[in-house]
């Protein structure tokens, strides 16, 4: 594996710990999904995004949505790791006029696009983005991330439609796609399987991934777009609480209030991966 894989590996798990970081701060917090499309947001802040943390508006930059706005962890800890924010931030989350509340506010933090966690919104508004931007010339794109649960929402079918319609090759989705939500099994809830052909079907381009994969997520990033003249779909297969081995694939740990004993544990098992990774990272750049 090359080292600049190695390296996505190590941020990852750096985030992750930021992660850790947020909910030791505040004794709770929605884990599973943060942690199960961690590697997919690293991947796009530190690989394929263009963007300027000195300047988050920058006018060229592309943009991010997280439209499952309760796993905003996972964006809080990769933008600090990207330097947007100082990390001292991270341990104010929970905590009263925080700029990292419950759900990302675009008022409140530099390199957040749009206020997110109306279930369903996000796609609406990333199509609407991407058509603009096209419509200014600009060859920025629009990057998604959608938990499969949110599927159930109606505005996410017609703004597949809308983006179909228009050709929004500029648009990216990833459907988070870890089986789990708060009341349960997502096939038990609502099932949309097959997701990718559902969006086929609506005129989209689409490629089913391992979203835990770094190596296969950068490659299918490096591929854009899958289709030329088509939006782009890429149902990301991966764990709950990835990264987190006695969370992984548990509904329990959708939203977390852990036991001191809990947190410790998983503290440690991020800490051990880190440390892991800085080592191979060095042993790859001899």
């Amino acid at each position: 594996m090359s080292k600049a894989i190695k390296t996505l590996e190590l941020q990852a798990a750096r985030s992750r710990r930021n992660v850790l970081r947020m909910v030791e701060a505040s004794d709770h917090g929605h884990l599973g999904g943060a942690m199960s499309c961690l590697d997919i947001v690293t991947a796009l802040y530190f690989h394929t995004m263009k963007v300027r943390p000195e300047d988050p508006k920058w006018a060229d930059r592309d943009r991010f949505l997280l439209s499952a706005g309760h796993k905003c962890m996972v964006q809080y800890a990769v933008l600090a790791e990207k330097g947007f924010f100082d990390k001292s931030v991270l341990d104010t989350y929970g905590s009263l006029k925080t700029k990292i509340p419950g759900h990302p506010d675009m008022y409140k933090l530099p390199g957040v696009e749009a206020n997110t966690g109306a279930l369903g919104h996000g796609l609406s508004i990333a199509s609407g983005m991407a058509l603009a931007l096209r419509a200014d010339g600009k060859d920025s794109r629009v990057f998604v991330v959608m938990g499969d649960g949110e599927l159930a929402e109606g505005s996410n079918w017609e703004a597949a439609a809308v983006a179909a319609h228009y050709g929004l090759d500029n648009l990216v989705v990833f459907v988070d796609f870890n089986g789990l939500q708060i009341s349960g099994k997502v096939e038990e809830v609502m099932n949309f399987t097959p997701i990718a052909e559902h969006f086929a079907a609506f005129g989209w381009a689409v490629r089913d991934i391992d979203g835990n994969n770094m190596e296969e997520v950068v490659a299918t990033l490096d591929s854009l777009p899958l289709e030329k003249g088509k939006p782009n779909l890429i149902v990301a297969h991966t764990v709950k609480s990835k990264g987190v081995s006695f969370a992984e694939n548990k509904a329990a740990y959708h939203y977390w209030t852990p036991k001191a004993d809990e947190l410790a544990a998983a503290i440690a098992e991020v800490d051990a991966s880190i440390a892991k990774l800085e080592k191979e990272v060095e042993e790859a750049a001899e």
